[in-house]
């Protein structure tokens, strides 16, 4: 018997509903997995005076049209769950209503916050008791920044809700804190999986505002009867999936087994592996790796990496000067530009809100001695150059920390499409790249909603079934002398070689 569910995958910068489709296997084999994308809309924040905010309302609009588009193509799903980007969230009153839009992760309220929590709790303290990379946008320094601001939200709020748990409350209205995006707070520690009362309590943070985690896999509530009249809907349940996107997107990395690698490339790029428990060492910290909870009771070691925004704020700042050109020109321009011109450290901490960035990576050339970029080839180049030896880098971390080595990188989401990355990881870390599926977090999202319905056993099943279902591409390393000489020189620029 054919089954269907129904993800919604949001990403910073667009969202999609997707439909499962599970389907028996021939001769009684593994079950084939097909998906039909059924709505897909932008995700673009809202600048409100000096501050930057997600639409939220909006968001919860585009679910009910996809669930609406989904009905209307005569998809019957069994049920639906969300997925999002980490650590945004929005404070609920004492009468359940929403009290302001969420802050989006790159608003500057946290400027500096992270720095001053550091030198009051102590790194390696906050380290110990939550595994977590430190990044100044994190819940924690949000909330923080509220505090000190004596901003009367944390006074009025009695719930914080992270974004795919505060859709799910609005279609459902039942409020759960779901596991893998509440260890991205940077306040829930992993060994234990509650939240840490004493970071709490040195922070002025209310205990009330946390709802105990709810595992992934979970049914968290049915349509309410409201959005059920609204949108001439069942009352479907809503599963609390891997509600943190590469949560899920690593759910859906096509391993044949436990010890693999994973890049989850979008508009971050996460790389790292998956591990029964969570490494808390000094060189964890030292090399700023989080510890992330995954499906199933994982841990997902990794580093995030400033990813493909780079390229899409590049992109932006060009279509504002009138020079428009499509992502598919842009590498093309860049696959003809000269090879390794300029480098830069995707990382580096004015890359992440710049006014402009092909400005701000022009600055850091010129910091580092390096030949600014002039073209737009260029430009693009030396980002998609410089990516693929981070990549290396943190593979290699990766594989230190975990005591690992890994024999090629899986390599997942919508970075896939980008050949020339692919390639360039490939030839950088000097073992096979193993890109697919694109549609990494949909994937995970759909896989868990069918674990929790009894369809599909566990994660090795639901990764069999993905790697029946979704063909890979291989992109086998060359030019591996060079990457290696460009590795050294890129180890001095960004200084650590």
């Amino acid at each position: 018997m054919s089954r269907k569910v129904l993800a919604f995958d949001l990403g910073a910068s667009s969202g999609r509903a997707i439909v499962g489709l599970l389907e028996p296997g021939d001769d009684g084999g593994l079950p084939k997995l097909t998906v039909e994308e059924v709505h897909r809309f932008p995700n673009d924040p809202v600048q409100v005076g000096k501050h930057l905010h997600w639409d939220i309302l909006r968001l919860l609009h585009e679910i009910k049209q996809g669930l609406l588009k989904a009905g209307h193509l005569g998809h019957e799903v069994e049920s639906l769950g969300i997925d999002s980007w980490a650590v945004d969230f929005g404070l609920l009153g004492r009468s359940g209503e929403l009290l302001g839009n969420p802050y989006h992760y790159r608003d500057h309220h946290t400027d500096g916050v992270m720095e001053q929590v550091g030198e009051q709790l102590g790194r390696e303290r906050i380290f110990q008791a939550t595994g977590i990379q430190f990044l100044p946008f994190n819940t924690m320094y949000q909330l923080a920044a509220l505090k000190q601001s004596g901003s009367v939200l944390l006074e009025q709020a009695d719930k914080l809700l992270m974004i795919p748990d505060l859709l799910r409350y609005f279609l459902t209205g039942e409020m759960r804190s779901e596991a893998t995006n509440a260890s991205t707070t940077q306040l829930l520690n992993p060994l234990t999986g509650e939240w840490d009362r004493g970071l709490l309590a040195a922070l002025g943070i209310p205990e009330r505002l946390l709802l105990p985690p709810t595992a992934p896999g979970t049914p968290a509530g049915r349509l309410s009867a409201d959005v059920c009249a609204e949108l001439g809907a069942p009352p479907l349940p809503v599963i609390a999936v891997g509600e943190h996107d590469t949560a899920s997107a690593v759910v859906a990395v096509p391993a044949d087994g436990p010890d693999f690698a994973y890049l989850s490339c979008g508009t971050w790029s996460l790389l790292g592996t998956e591990l029964p428990q969570p490494v808390l060492t000094e060189q964890a910290l030292a090399w700023n790796f989080t510890n992330e909870g995954g499906v199933n009771g994982t841990h997902r070691l990794l580093k995030n990496i400033m990813g493909l925004w780079l390229v899409q704020e590049c992109k932006r700042a060009w279509d504002k000067a009138g020079r428009s050109l499509s992502f598919p020109q842009l590498v093309a321009a860049a696959e003809q530009a000269e090879p390794f011109r300029s480098l830069i450290d995707p990382d580096d901490e004015s890359f992440l809100n710049p006014v402009s960035m092909p400005d701000a990576i022009r600055d850091y050339c010129g910091r580092t001695g390096q030949p600014a970029p002039e073209s737009e080839g260029q430009m693009i180049r030396c980002v998609l150059e410089s990516l693929a030896l981070k990549y290396r880098l943190v593979l290699e971390r990766t594989e230190t920390l975990s005591g690992k080595r890994f024999a090629g990188l899986h390599m997942v989401g919508g970075g896939i499409h980008n050949e020339l990355l692919c390639r360039f990881t490939a030839g950088a870390i000097g073992r096979p790249v193993w890109a697919g599926p694109a549609e990494g977090s949909a994937l995970g999202n759909i896989v868990v909603q069918y674990m929790a319905l009894g369809h599909i056993r566990d994660m090795q099943e639901a990764r069999s079934i993905i790697r029946r279902s979704f063909p890979l591409r291989t992109y086998a390393p060359e030019e591996t002398a060079v990457w290696q000489r460009v590795y050294e020189t890129f180890g001095r620029i960004i200084g650590e070689s």
